[in-house]
Order: C-alpha cells, then sequence, then structure tokens
C-alpha cells in the first residue's frame, strides 16, 4: 500500500511511519525540513516542502492510497490556519479513491466538553483556543468536500509504548477525558488504512 504522511518527522506521523514502514508498505512523508526526519528506510519517499501550500500537497498525494494528516505545532499562543489550509488543500486534489485520516484532538467538533474539568474550562477556552478553532475549521472542510475520510481524536497525548490496546468511540456519552500515546494512534490509524471501518466518522482514542 501506498500512504501519505503529512506531519512526519516527530509525534505521530514518525509513530505513523514507523509503524507502516515495518509492516512493508512504501511511505511518502512530507517534511518541511527533511534533515530531520530520523528515518532511513528504502521504502521512504522524503518530499521537501510546507503542508501550506497547494503545490507541496499535491505532489506528496498524487498517487496514493491513503494520505495522513498528522499535522502538528508547539505554537498555541498566536492565530493558526495551518491545519485549515492544510484541509482545503486536500480538498483540492485527493480523488474520490483516497482515503484521508486526519488526526484532530478531544477537544473539536462535538468532542468538545468531554476533556475533563481542567481541560474544557482552562485550558481549551485560554491556551488552546486558537489551535481548537482552526482544527474545527478543518474538520469542517474535510467533511463538506472529500468522500473518504476518517477524523481521528486522539485523548491526552503520552510517549508510552505500543499496546495495541485501546478504545475507539463514537458515542462519548460519560466521556471525560482519557489518555492513549502516540504509538497506539499510529496503530489505529494503520489499522484503519488497511482495513477502514470508521470511514465518515470520528473516533475518539483513549484506553
Amino acid at each position: 500500500m501506498k500512504i501519505a504522511i503529512i506531519g512526519a518527522t516527530r509525534g505521530i506521523g514518525l509513530a505513523m511511519a514507523q509503524a507502516a514502514l515495518a509492516d512493508g508498505h512504501d511511505v511518502t512523508a512530507l517534511a518541511r525540513t527533511p534533515r530531520r526526519m530520523p528515518l532511513s528506510h528504502a521504502n521512504l519517499r522524503i518530499v521537501a516542502g510546507d503542508a501550506q501550500d497547494p503545490d507541496a500537497i499535491a505532489k506528496v498525494a498524487e498517487g496514493q492510497d491513503v494520505v495522513c494528516d498528522c499535522l502538528g505545532t508547539t505554537n498555541v499562543t498566536q492565530k493558526i490556519s495551518m491545519f485549515s489550509r492544510c484541509a482545503e488543500n486536500l480538498a483540492k486534489v485527493l480523488k474520490p479513491e483516497q482515503l484521508l485520516i486526519a488526526v484532530t484532538g478531544i477537544g473539536s467538533g462535538d468532542s468538545r466538553g468531554h476533556g475533563g474539568l481542567l481541560y474544557d474550562y482552562l485550558f481549551m477556552p485560554i491556551v488552546l483556543r486558537r489551535m481548537y478553532a482552526d482544527k474545527d475549521q478543518q474538520e469542517r472542510i474535510i467533511t463538506s468536500n472529500l468522500s473518504r475520510w476518517i477524523i481521528v481524536r486522539p485523548g491526552f497525548l503520552t510517549n508510552g509504548p505500543h499496546t495495541g490496546h485501546y478504545r475507539a468511540l463514537t458515542d462519548l456519552t460519560g466521556i471525560r477525558g482519557g489518555k492513549i500515546s502516540r504509538t497506539d494512534v499510529a496503530d489505529f490509524m494503520l489499522s484503519q488504512a488497511k482495513s477502514p471501518q470508521y470511514i465518515g466518522q470520528t473516533p475518539l482514542l483513549i484506553y
């Protein structure tokens, strides 16, 4: 299978690249700074470019079976548009048969209010407000313009080990937060790339 990964040099994207390569897939990674990619593999192709550049997105998505949008940022204090701009670029180039698996997070869309007291009433409205406003826009673009998509909403991310044991929830009744390792998010994404069961859905991943 041919899998493209946007944001592959760290975090969930890097874990996804490692998992996909170990499973025998061809991986194309979009990296703004290719030298920061810590992986080297015969089945890994690195495309230099920015996710906000339409030409870079078109180049990385061409010929792929699955595109994984794993963009992340540590810049949460200023206005953010990278998530929605990447989604706009993907919406213009992805073909109906291609699958997009995009990572947003707990607090996006109808998962807002399910993060727990401190997260919902302190971190979301004060610290993460700008980032999640753009993630909400990202989700709206994806759901309105693409044929085959899965939006993955991880809980609070950890650097814990791969376990393969977690919950993918579409009914959030009674849910108030939860953790998940980046490697287990990648495990779920790879499972959906190979055998998608959540097309058109927004599963929340927690233990």
